[in-house]
């Protein structure tokens, strides 16, 4: 359980990998010989191997070490995004507003300017026609309509939406240079992190060009150290954010004419929001006489001091889970969490208050949390762990669950969208198969809703940890043991 993690965590991964290093020979359940031997006589034999089967009423059919804790990876995320849906329900929406603190008198606004962060993780352009300013310009014709184009004061933006702890236990410090390892904060614009683009177009021995959004913001400062190599090199990517800074590193190799796009983490997640949001105000000419700030303390939002100036709603909650499983947002899912524990508890959104909702949301699913142990709820923390048993049960719940539709919805299509789009492709199993992926060093692991050959609903999960053969090949294993089981039932 999550309350246990602070304490043990550290010896229950321990505990976890000396028990993975059993490979497939611990079993549990009879499982078909079949399947066995497509593990046994692979290259990942050595890997563990966990594998459930049920059928619609929850009845196991087939099992091997489901009943043994395994890593999920983004696995996880079946079950955090279960509990929020069932907390918020499929239409709620964030609601972003912009206050104005004081008066206006002809085109100036006496006083400062504040966005409350809701905790929307779609101020981006992934709703809006890849317009990832389109909040910013929605606020900014709302000021222009009134004929503000002055502000004597500043542009504030507060994050107390959320508590101030920016990443959840468990996260290696090597993924917080990358899109998937970025700040969680209540106040987020672009899901925090700056979109380079690189291009090896100079000749061999130089540095390429680069270029980002927003605009080329100066509030990120690349160190390119970067090279162009022949073009028959391989690309070889090494990008660092220095921790505590904006300071980025770019010290790739690109083959001549390259292009490479990444998105990097950025360092104060509601600093760069008002900084980029002040900028892009200023390009329409309007202009603060202040410096911008950030606060971190609650406001009595409702009393008649503020001027709800603007307003942005977020798309419907079915919606965003579509992002947070199909593509395996785990910035989605982390926001998420947080604003499941906000509106239940009506307190700040904590990691550890949503993953006590996680708790409970389990054992009502009959779950045995003993076997759970949770720091996040994306997955990207290697001591976050579950069985597929658990997993499974889940999904077997879900079915019975008034969302369920929506919830089916956002899970990956097999050979059609999300992280599933190319795998089963021109295969038996492509459109039959509901599922979510999951990936971190070491794991990699599949779980959904199957129909099989004679039209069989089945729940299917397929973890594999500690494998050290190339992913691909651990893809190809784990492909070949669903599709023997698509045409088993």
């Amino acid at each position: 359980m999550f309350v246990k993690h602070t304490i043990c965590t550290a010896l229950t991964v321990l505990i976890v990998l000396l028990s993975l290093q059993t490979g497939v020979m611990a079993q549990d359940t009879a499982f078909s010989s079949e399947i066995v031997k497509t593990i046994e006589n692979s290259r990942a034999f050595d890997a563990f191997w966990s594998v459930i089967v049920r059928d619609s009423t929850g009845k196991i059919l087939e099992g091997y070490n489901y009943n043994k804790i395994v890593r999920p990876a983004s696995n996880f995320k079946l079950l955090s995004s279960a509990m929020v849906l069932n907390e918020l329900g499929p239409d709620y929406r964030y609601s972003t507003k912009l206050y104005g603190l004081g008066r206006q008198e002809g085109d100036t606004w006496e006083g400062d300017i504040i966005v409350r962060g809701s905790g929307d993780p779609s101020i981006s352009g992934k709703f809006y026609n890849e317009d990832r300013f389109y909040v910013f310009e929605k606020f900014y014709q709302a000021l222009d309509s009134l004929g503000i184009r002055k502000i004597r004061g500043s542009l504030v933006g507060n994050d107390s939406y959320f508590d101030q702890q920016t990443y959840p236990e468990g996260w290696s410090w090597e993924d917080l240079t990358f899109y998937y390892g970025v700040e969680i904060n209540a106040l987020s614009f672009n899901e925090n992190a700056v979109d380079l683009r690189v291009y090896a177009r100079n000749d061999i021995g130089e540095k390429p060009d680069i270029e980002w959004f927003p605009f080329d913001t100066d509030y990120v400062d690349f160190v390119n150290e970067q090279v162009i190599t022949p073009s028959y090199s391989e690309y070889d990517e090494s990008y660092q954010r220095i921790m505590g800074t904006n300071t980025i590193l770019l010290e790739s190799t690109l083959p001549r004419n390259y292009i490479e796009k990444e998105s990097l983490s950025i360092l104060d997640a509601p600093r760069f929001f008002i900084d980029t949001f002040e900028k892009y105000l200023e390009q329409g000419k309007i202009t603060f006489s202040m410096p911008m700030m950030v606060e971190s303390h609650n406001r009595s939002w409702e009393g008649s001091r503020y001027t709800v100036l603007a307003e942005h709603q977020s798309v419907p909650l079915g919606k965003l889970l579509q992002e947070m499983n199909k593509e395996s947002n785990n910035f989605y899912a982390e926001m998420l969490l947080k604003t499941a524990a906000a509106e239940h508890y009506n307190t700040q959104g904590s990691t550890e208050l949503g993953l006590s909702l996680i708790e409970t949301f389990a054992m009502d699913m009959g779950i045995d949390v003993e076997d759970l142990e949770m720091n996040d709820g994306s997955g990207l923390a290697s001591s976050t762990l579950i069985t597929t048993e658990g997993l499974s049960k889940l999904l077997v719940e879900m079915r019975n669950n008034s969302h369920f539709a929506v919830y089916k919805q956002s899970l990956a299509v097999a050979g059609r969208d999300g992280t599933l789009e190319y795998r089963f492709k021109n295969s038996p199993v492509e459109g039959k198969l509901y599922g979510k992926t999951g990936y971190i060093s070491g794991v990699r692991a599949l779980s959904g809703y199957l129909e099989s050959a004679s039209g069989q609903p089945l729940i299917v999960s397929v973890v594999t940890n500690n494998y050290t053969e190339p992913t691909s090949y651990i893809d190809e294993l784990q492909e070949d043991i669903v599709q023997k089981i698509y045409y088993k039932y």
